[in-house]
Protein backbone atom coordinates (compact mmCIF):
# COMPACT_ATOMS: atom_id res chain seq x y z
CA UNK A 1 0.00 0.00 0.00
CA UNK A 2 1.08 3.57 -0.62
CA UNK A 3 1.39 6.28 2.00
CA UNK A 4 -1.77 6.89 3.98
CA UNK A 5 -3.91 9.97 3.41
CA UNK A 6 -5.27 9.55 6.95
CA UNK A 7 -8.86 10.06 5.79
CA UNK A 8 -11.84 7.78 6.29
CA UNK A 9 -13.16 8.66 2.81
CA UNK A 10 -13.31 5.44 0.71
CA UNK A 11 -11.83 7.33 -2.26
CA UNK A 12 -8.79 8.15 -0.13
CA UNK A 13 -8.51 4.57 1.09
CA UNK A 14 -8.75 3.18 -2.45
CA UNK A 15 -6.15 5.60 -3.77
CA UNK A 16 -3.67 4.56 -1.09
CA UNK A 17 -3.37 1.40 -3.18
CA UNK A 18 -4.20 2.56 -6.69
CA UNK A 19 -2.38 5.86 -7.17
CA UNK A 20 1.16 4.50 -6.97
CA UNK A 21 3.00 4.82 -10.27
CA UNK A 22 2.18 2.08 -12.81
CA UNK A 23 -0.42 0.35 -10.60
CA UNK A 24 -3.43 1.29 -12.71
CA UNK A 25 -1.58 0.36 -15.91
CA UNK A 26 -0.72 -3.06 -14.48
CA UNK A 27 -4.42 -3.49 -13.77
CA UNK A 28 -5.23 -2.28 -17.29
CA UNK A 29 -3.08 -5.06 -18.72
CA UNK A 30 -4.61 -7.70 -16.47
CA UNK A 31 -8.13 -6.58 -17.35
CA UNK A 32 -7.18 -6.63 -21.05
CA UNK A 33 -6.28 -10.30 -20.70
CA UNK A 34 -2.56 -10.53 -19.90
CA UNK A 35 -1.90 -13.36 -17.49
CA UNK A 36 1.83 -14.08 -17.66
CA UNK A 37 4.69 -11.90 -16.46
CA UNK A 38 6.23 -11.65 -19.94
CA UNK A 39 2.91 -10.58 -21.46
CA UNK A 40 2.60 -7.88 -18.81
CA UNK A 41 6.12 -6.75 -19.69
CA UNK A 42 5.18 -6.46 -23.36
CA UNK A 43 2.27 -4.22 -22.47
CA UNK A 44 4.44 -2.17 -20.08
CA UNK A 45 7.86 -2.11 -21.78
CA UNK A 46 9.14 0.94 -19.91
CA UNK A 47 8.36 -0.50 -16.49
CA UNK A 48 11.29 -2.30 -14.89
CA UNK A 49 10.82 -6.01 -14.13
CA UNK A 50 11.64 -5.36 -10.47
CA UNK A 51 8.95 -2.71 -10.14
CA UNK A 52 6.42 -4.88 -11.97
CA UNK A 53 7.14 -7.71 -9.54
CA UNK A 54 6.68 -5.32 -6.62
CA UNK A 55 3.34 -4.03 -7.92
CA UNK A 56 2.08 -7.57 -8.56
CA UNK A 57 3.04 -8.51 -5.00
CA UNK A 58 1.16 -5.46 -3.67
CA UNK A 59 -1.93 -6.26 -5.70
CA UNK A 60 -1.81 -9.87 -4.52
CA UNK A 61 -1.46 -8.79 -0.88
CA UNK A 62 -4.41 -6.41 -1.34
CA UNK A 63 -6.58 -9.21 -2.71
CA UNK A 64 -6.96 -7.90 -6.27
CA UNK A 65 -5.12 -10.77 -7.95
CA UNK A 66 -4.14 -14.36 -7.21
CA UNK A 67 -1.09 -16.20 -8.51
CA UNK A 68 -0.43 -19.80 -9.41
CA UNK A 69 1.20 -21.81 -12.16
CA UNK A 70 2.96 -18.73 -13.48
CA UNK A 71 -0.38 -16.99 -14.07
CA UNK A 72 -1.87 -13.85 -12.54
CA UNK A 73 -5.65 -13.91 -12.21
CA UNK A 74 -7.94 -11.09 -11.17
CA UNK A 75 -10.19 -11.66 -8.18
CA UNK A 76 -13.72 -10.27 -7.97
CA UNK A 77 -12.23 -7.14 -6.39
CA UNK A 78 -9.83 -6.74 -9.30
CA UNK A 79 -12.47 -7.34 -11.95
CA UNK A 80 -14.71 -4.69 -10.40
CA UNK A 81 -12.12 -2.10 -11.46
CA UNK A 82 -12.82 -2.87 -15.15
CA UNK A 83 -15.65 -0.34 -15.58
CA UNK A 84 -13.64 2.23 -13.62
CA UNK A 85 -10.64 1.89 -15.94
CA UNK A 86 -12.96 2.01 -18.95
CA UNK A 87 -14.48 5.24 -17.65
CA UNK A 88 -11.02 6.73 -17.09
CA UNK A 89 -10.06 5.81 -20.66
CA UNK A 90 -13.20 7.46 -22.02
CA UNK A 91 -12.55 10.58 -19.94
CA UNK A 92 -8.92 10.67 -21.08
CA UNK A 93 -9.71 10.43 -24.77
CA UNK A 94 -12.38 13.12 -24.42
CA UNK A 95 -10.42 15.65 -22.38
CA UNK A 96 -6.69 14.77 -22.56
CA UNK A 97 -6.34 14.56 -26.30
CA UNK A 98 -2.84 15.81 -27.08
CA UNK A 99 -0.23 13.17 -27.97
CA UNK A 100 3.50 13.92 -27.88
CA UNK A 101 5.95 12.07 -30.10
CA UNK A 102 7.25 10.19 -27.04
CA UNK A 103 3.73 8.78 -26.51
CA UNK A 104 3.82 6.96 -29.84
CA UNK A 105 5.18 3.42 -29.63
CA UNK A 106 4.67 0.91 -32.47
CA UNK A 107 5.29 -2.02 -30.13
CA UNK A 108 2.48 -0.94 -27.80
CA UNK A 109 0.13 -0.22 -30.69
CA UNK A 110 0.63 -3.62 -32.31
CA UNK A 111 0.42 -5.38 -28.94
CA UNK A 112 -2.94 -3.76 -28.31
CA UNK A 113 -4.17 -4.48 -31.83
CA UNK A 114 -3.18 -8.15 -31.66
CA UNK A 115 -5.43 -8.79 -28.67
CA UNK A 116 -8.40 -7.03 -30.22
CA UNK A 117 -8.50 -9.03 -33.45
CA UNK A 118 -12.04 -10.05 -34.40
CA UNK A 119 -11.22 -13.59 -35.49
CA UNK A 120 -14.73 -14.10 -36.87
CA UNK A 121 -14.05 -11.30 -39.37
CA UNK A 122 -10.65 -12.59 -40.55
CA UNK A 123 -10.59 -15.13 -43.42
CA UNK A 124 -9.83 -18.75 -42.56
CA UNK A 125 -6.20 -19.79 -42.69
CA UNK A 126 -3.26 -17.49 -42.08
CA UNK A 127 -3.42 -13.73 -42.68
CA UNK A 128 -0.35 -11.50 -42.38
CA UNK A 129 -0.68 -7.74 -41.98
CA UNK A 130 2.57 -5.91 -42.69
CA UNK A 131 2.95 -2.42 -41.17
CA UNK A 132 5.38 0.17 -42.55
CA UNK A 133 5.53 3.28 -40.34
CA UNK A 134 7.00 6.10 -42.39
CA UNK A 135 7.69 8.33 -39.37
CA UNK A 136 9.57 5.67 -37.35
CA UNK A 137 13.33 5.39 -37.94
CA UNK A 138 15.42 2.24 -38.01
CA UNK A 139 14.23 -1.34 -37.60
CA UNK A 140 11.14 -0.32 -35.58
CA UNK A 141 9.69 0.95 -38.86
CA UNK A 142 8.54 -2.55 -39.92
CA UNK A 143 6.13 -4.86 -38.09
CA UNK A 144 4.08 -7.94 -38.90
CA UNK A 145 0.85 -9.18 -37.35
CA UNK A 146 0.28 -12.88 -38.03
CA UNK A 147 -3.31 -14.04 -37.52
CA UNK A 148 -4.13 -17.76 -37.64
CA UNK A 149 -6.14 -20.41 -35.78
CA UNK A 150 -7.86 -17.81 -33.58
CA UNK A 151 -4.50 -16.53 -32.39
CA UNK A 152 -2.44 -13.49 -33.28
CA UNK A 153 1.29 -12.87 -32.93
CA UNK A 154 3.27 -9.62 -33.18
CA UNK A 155 6.61 -9.86 -35.00
CA UNK A 156 9.31 -7.22 -35.29
CA UNK A 157 11.18 -9.39 -37.82
CA UNK A 158 9.84 -10.81 -41.06
CA UNK A 159 8.16 -14.12 -40.11
CA UNK A 160 8.69 -15.44 -43.63
CA UNK A 161 5.02 -15.82 -44.56
CA UNK A 162 3.32 -14.30 -47.59
CA UNK A 163 1.93 -10.86 -46.78
CA UNK A 164 -1.85 -10.59 -47.10
CA UNK A 165 -2.10 -6.81 -46.84
CA UNK A 166 0.28 -3.92 -46.12
CA UNK A 167 -0.55 -0.82 -44.08
CA UNK A 168 1.74 2.05 -45.09
CA UNK A 169 1.68 5.40 -43.32
CA UNK A 170 2.57 7.28 -40.17
CA UNK A 171 2.47 5.74 -36.74
CA UNK A 172 0.74 8.85 -35.44
CA UNK A 173 -2.14 8.43 -37.87
CA UNK A 174 -2.67 4.78 -37.02
CA UNK A 175 -2.61 5.59 -33.30
CA UNK A 176 -5.23 8.28 -33.96
CA UNK A 177 -7.36 5.67 -35.74
CA UNK A 178 -6.93 3.25 -32.86
CA UNK A 179 -7.93 5.92 -30.33
CA UNK A 180 -10.97 6.83 -32.41
CA UNK A 181 -9.73 10.36 -33.19
CA UNK A 182 -10.17 9.71 -36.93
CA UNK A 183 -11.64 6.88 -38.98
CA UNK A 184 -9.83 4.56 -41.36
CA UNK A 185 -11.77 6.16 -44.20
CA UNK A 186 -10.67 9.68 -43.21
CA UNK A 187 -7.01 8.63 -42.96
CA UNK A 188 -7.16 6.96 -46.37
CA UNK A 189 -8.79 10.01 -47.96
CA UNK A 190 -6.23 12.48 -46.62
CA UNK A 191 -3.33 10.30 -47.82
CA UNK A 192 -1.75 9.76 -44.38
CA UNK A 193 -2.42 6.03 -44.72
CA UNK A 194 -2.37 3.58 -47.62
CA UNK A 195 -3.57 -0.01 -47.57
CA UNK A 196 -1.97 -2.20 -50.24
CA UNK A 197 -3.36 -5.57 -51.25
CA UNK A 198 -6.33 -7.20 -52.99
CA UNK A 199 -9.36 -4.91 -52.98
CA UNK A 200 -11.62 -7.24 -50.94
CA UNK A 201 -8.95 -7.44 -48.22
CA UNK A 202 -8.35 -3.68 -48.25
CA UNK A 203 -12.04 -3.06 -47.73
CA UNK A 204 -12.37 -5.68 -45.00
CA UNK A 205 -9.22 -4.82 -43.01
CA UNK A 206 -10.72 -2.21 -40.63
CA UNK A 207 -13.32 -4.76 -39.56
CA UNK A 208 -10.62 -7.21 -38.50
CA UNK A 209 -10.02 -5.15 -35.35
CA UNK A 210 -12.45 -4.25 -32.57
CA UNK A 211 -11.77 -0.77 -31.25
CA UNK A 212 -11.74 -0.16 -27.51
CA UNK A 213 -14.83 1.38 -25.95
CA UNK A 214 -13.09 4.72 -25.48
CA UNK A 215 -12.51 4.97 -29.24
CA UNK A 216 -16.23 5.44 -29.85
CA UNK A 217 -16.68 8.00 -27.07
CA UNK A 218 -18.06 11.33 -28.37
CA UNK A 219 -15.57 14.18 -28.27
CA UNK A 220 -16.38 17.65 -26.98
CA UNK A 221 -16.96 20.23 -29.68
Amino acid sequence: MGASYYQFCPVAKAMELLDERWTMLVLRELIAGSRRFNDLRRGLPRMSPALLSKRLHQLTAAGLITTGGGLYTLTDAGRELGPILEAIGIWGVRWIGELGDADLDPKLLLWDMHRRVDHDAVPAGRSVVHFEFTDVPGPLRYWWLVIAAREADVCDEDPGFDVTVTVHGTLRRLVEIWRGDVTWQHALRDGALRVLGPEPVRRALPGWFALASYATAPRPA
